[in-house]
């Protein structure tokens, strides 16, 4: 098992450990001004933009130009008159971009417009995405997973997973406030004494560490369910109660610390644990996934027939398929007296701050990539090594490349 917002770098951990990569240094133009382009998204669920206006000056002041599709910022409350006074030009420029700047991967159709050689930077999800992997491929096109950050110190201003999952926590423990029946905190009143919530928080990554946070703050009681032994002291700092396995460290995480999807009768004592919690709680936030699979599921339909009547199930991991037989991706559906919550544009719901992390996480990679007025590559550089998904025709990324050529697996 696995976060939902930590699992999209799984990937880029296991690459830190490969030492396959091309030691080379590539350095295109000298001093040359470069054409930045931010698009509308495509997505019309998706409300967010790849930068802010503090972002674009920032570009600006590096000497390169940068092109703003008209009305890109309108999901962020951004005009385009903000833009324009920031230094962008409005305009559609996709197929001038020497750098093409997104939150979601580019489509088909963008890549198409793009010449070859040209840049783009995004949340690119490549094991889940080998058609949009393969057509950067095809048309040379040098691609960079912001969501495959490599999680080290030098990278944590760059970590757009880390804080978009903290925005996917925060909106999770809103909604089992807003959705349950019940106060959240303990309330004492004339009527009597109301007590408070009880909030079953299952994956304990930057999202499950966020919605502890704020469950605690909004007054419940919070248990949080992990494999890893490791997360128990980061729970508990955080006012929970940790549940968990008795695993050893090499089962239940990866090299990098992470929770990684468990098998066999580990999966059967995962289950079993999670059952004999679910009639004691009034609210559940499951985040698990498993890298360019299915979302396991935690949560069965005998499980949900043991919950309370009224209770909450908020899926995190609804974009990929759930945590919960009855979750439907995009939905609030009942069953049993239970309401699960599938929603998947969580983030776009706060995107005012999802796109001012969004830029500064941009701005922060980009002054890797871009030095002294030139795109330079350095892939000896762990972060440049752990992002680089597609250059010169190639997919470069040796995880995604074997996770693509054995499908499946």
């Amino acid at each position: 098992m696995a976060d939902e917002f930590d699992v999209l770098s799984e990937s880029s951990r296991a690459a830190r450990n490969l030492p396959s990569y091309h030691k080379v240094t590539l350095e295109i133009g000298s001093n040359r001004i470069m054409h930045i382009v931010v698009p509308k998204e495509s997505n019309v669920e998706e409300s967010r933009v790849a930068l802010t206006p503090i972002g674009v000056k920032d570009i600006v002041a590096l000497g390169h130009k940068l092109t703003i599709e008209p009305g890109a910022g309108t999901g962020s409350f951004i005009s385009d008159s903000a833009f324009e006074s920031s230094g962008a030009t409005m305009g559609i420029g996709v197929a001038n971009a020497d750098i093409l700047l997104k939150v979601l991967p580019p489509t088909e159709a963008e890549i198409s417009k793009l010449k070859p050689g040209a840049m783009t930077v995004s949340f690119l999800n490549p094991s889940s995405n080998p058609v949009i992997v393969e057509a950067l491929r095809a048309k040379n096109i040098t691609s960079f997973a912001i969501d495959m950050m490599p999680r080290i110190s030098r990278a944590q201003s760059m970590d757009a997973l880390s804080s978009m999952s903290t925005i996917a926590g925060y909106k999770a423990a809103l909604l089992c406030a807003s959705h349950l029946p019940k106060f959240f905190p303990m309330l004492m009143t004339a009527a009597g004494t109301m007590p408070a919530a009880r909030v079953l928080v299952i994956g304990a990554g930057v999202a499950g560490l966020q919605a502890i946070a704020t469950c605690r703050r909004l007054g419940a009681v919070v248990e949080a369910f992990d494999v890893r032994p490791a997360v128990k002291e980061q729970i508990e700092s955080l006012g929970g109660k940790f549940v968990g396995l008795s695993l050893l460290s090499e089962e239940a995480e990866d090299v990098g610390g992470y929770a990684k999807e468990v098998t066999g009768d580990t999966h059967s004592r995962e289950l079993e644990l999670i059952a004999s919690r679910l009639p004691n709680v009034d609210c559940v936030i499951t985040t698990a996934v498993s890298p360019g699979k299915r979302a396991p599921t935690l949560i069965t339909d005998q499980m949900i027939k043991q919950m309370r009547p009224g209770s909450v199930i908020v899926d995190l991991a609804a974009p990929s398929g759930g945590n919960c037989e009855f979750t439907v991706p995009g939905q609030i559906t009942k069953a049993h007296d239970v309401t699960i919550i599938g929603s998947t544009d969580l983030l776009s719901t706060m995107a005012s701050d999802a796109t001012k992390m969004y830029s500064k996480n941009l701005i922060s990679f980009l002054g890797t990539i871009l030095k002294d007025g030139a795109l330079n590559i350095d892939m000896e550089d762990e972060i440049i090594r752990g992002t680089l998904i597609t250059y010169e025709g190639k997919i470069v990324h040796d995880v995604i490349r074997l996770a693509l050529e054995r499908p499946g697996t």
